[in-house]
């Protein structure tokens, strides 16, 4: 769920900066990409402060802000990067064919950047699961993350549970990255 939500939100970010071009866009830049300097400890207490006045700690919504949050970051700097290679005068030759800009995106803008949304939403789905700082601020006992049960698990007691999930992550990704690897050279001969 973060992952849909950083990506959609940092993909109109990155776009709505691309467009301004001016000084305002490096400052609503700079403020987007802060959740990435600023230390884990320190965003995990103020997230939980200001979660405690609005009764947001141990829900689902509070665990979707806080990690869209930490994740946005990521998907304005992949599609950023992207819009910072990519061809404008493409949409003023389909606009002046009489395109509306509306097919405009979805046939020539949003074909050309999906590969850094793509990269994107991978990095948002990573930081989110990944996450356990926040996530120990404002967790409940009714609502767990994984990474805060392996962490409990492994600060209480011994437990095989953390191997075989351990195991299993790894042998994900790895089957992830096998089969990326495998489609990305069949694309190239062909």
């Amino acid at each position: 769920m973060v992952s849909v939500v950083a990506t959609v939100i940092g993909t109109m970010a990155a776009i709505g900066i691309e467009r301004m071009k001016g000084r305002g866009a490096g400052i609503i830049r700079a403020v987007l990409i802060t959740p990435m300097i600023v230390p884990g400890v320190v965003l995990a207490v103020g997230i939980y402060a200001v979660y405690l006045d609005t009764r947001l700690v141990g829900t689902w919504t509070g665990y979707v802000l806080a990690h869209t949050l930490l994740a946005i970051p990521f998907v304005v700097i992949a599609v950023g990067a992207n819009l910072a290679v990519f061809d404008e005068r493409l949409e003023t030759a389909a606009a002046s064919l009489g395109a509306s800009r509306l097919t405009t995106f979805f046939t020539i803008t949003l074909p050309l950047i999906l590969p850094g949304i793509l990269s994107g939403a991978l990095f948002a789905f990573v930081t989110s699961f990944d996450e356990v700082i926040v996530s120990l601020f404002i967790t409940s006992p009714q609502l767990k993350t994984l990474p805060v049960q392996i962490f409990s698990s492994m600060t209480r007691d011994a437990d095989p549970t953390v191997a075989a999930v351990g195991s299993l992550i790894f042998l994900a990704t790895s089957l992830i990255i096998g089969l990326g690897l495998i489609f990305g050279m069949r694309g190239r001969r062909v």
